[in-house]
């Protein structure tokens, strides 16, 4: 397990490292960063003032470095335009996101796992065919008009939910639902399908003849083994659900990671960019190196590989 662990801690780090080097390319390959924060109107020599001011006007591969630097020294930079630094910036916004990808995903974990095993027990049945119903409407139904339907129904017609901020839990409930609604069709039928494999197996037949009660079939020698990838894909959309927010965080005002990329691409405030880049990028590698080695840990045979 030790050995397991090793090689995956090194992938986890050689994939934010490259990572790091396409996000700082994509910000400064995609346009002078000096023309952008100098604004629309600014003469040839505003511009070329902001760039040597900043230190555009240097090799990339030196501003590379040196962002690098500063960021295994724990600084990330400070923000062109807010005139703080990008950590605060972040510890401000990151919580808000954070709490929304986590209810968000325990919303979609907690409606299509059971969704799938019981379609998965009960093939080409009225429950299967809800569940599928279920998941081709999450794909077809546009998150964004899914959660300007929950804000009616919930928040104008029957006021049981407020539409906007995010000083309380209440505030997350309809955010939750409208981003992890989405998520659950893949989950669901990832599910059904691995269900589907798992009791067909010869280990859950041998457990059938001994005697065992179904429901300790379906738990512990079916769901252990078909939610093996259903934790991998959970880890995935977490990630996915941190960075690609910002719909859902401008529908119901939450001032969130999502929110505040959009802001700082709208003001070219390079460094609040790049840091948001490589938080995400960095999200994304922990999820995956942990939904691994829970992986590793519920099936043995992982690990052994």
């Amino acid at each position: 397990m030790l050995i397991y662990l090793l090689k995956r801690l090194l992938m986890t780090i050689l994939v934010i490292a490259v990572t790091s080097v396409i996000a700082f390319l994509l910000v400064h390959l995609s346009g002078d960063p000096a023309a952008a924060m100098a604004g629309e109107g600014a003469s040839p020599a505003d511009i070329a003032s902001v760039r040597e001011t900043f230190g555009f006007d240097r090799p990339i591969v030196f501003q590379y470095l040196e962002w690098v630097g500063r960021i295994l020294s724990g600084e990330l930079g400070r923000s062109y335009y807010l005139r703080m630094d990008v950590s605060d910036i972040l510890a401000d916004h990151l919580p808000v996101t954070a709490t929304l990808g986590v209810m968000a995903l325990s919303f979609a974990l907690l409606l299509s796992i059971p969704l799938g095993v019981a379609a998965a027990l009960r093939p080409n049945t009225v429950i299967d065919r809800v569940a599928l119903w279920l998941a081709v409407a999450g794909q077809a139904l546009p998150s964004f008009l899914f959660a300007l339907g929950l804000m009616y129904l919930f928040g104008v017609y029957l006021r049981v939910l407020p539409i906007s901020g995010g000083t309380t839990w209440a505030h997350f409930i309809m955010p939750s639902v409208a981003l992890g609604y989405y998520a659950t069709p893949a989950i669901m039928r990832l599910t059904r399908s691995g269900m589907m494999d798992v009791l067909q197996s010869d280990h859950v037949r041998t457990a059938r003849a001994y005697g065992l009660s179904s429901w300790r079939v379906v738990i512990r020698h079916g769901l252990r083994h078909a939610i093996v990838p259903v934790v991998s894909l959970a880890a995935v959309q977490l990630g996915f659900m941190l960075g690609g927010s910002i719909i859902i965080e401008s529908i119901f005002s939450l001032k969130g990671i999502g929110y505040l990329a959009w802001e700082s691409i709208q003001r070219a405030d390079i460094e609040v960019i790049q840091a948001i880049l490589l938080v995400i990028a960095t999200a994304y590698a922990v999820l995956t190196l942990l939904a691994d080695l829970l992986n590793a840990a519920l099936d043995p045979r992982i690990r052994i590989s």
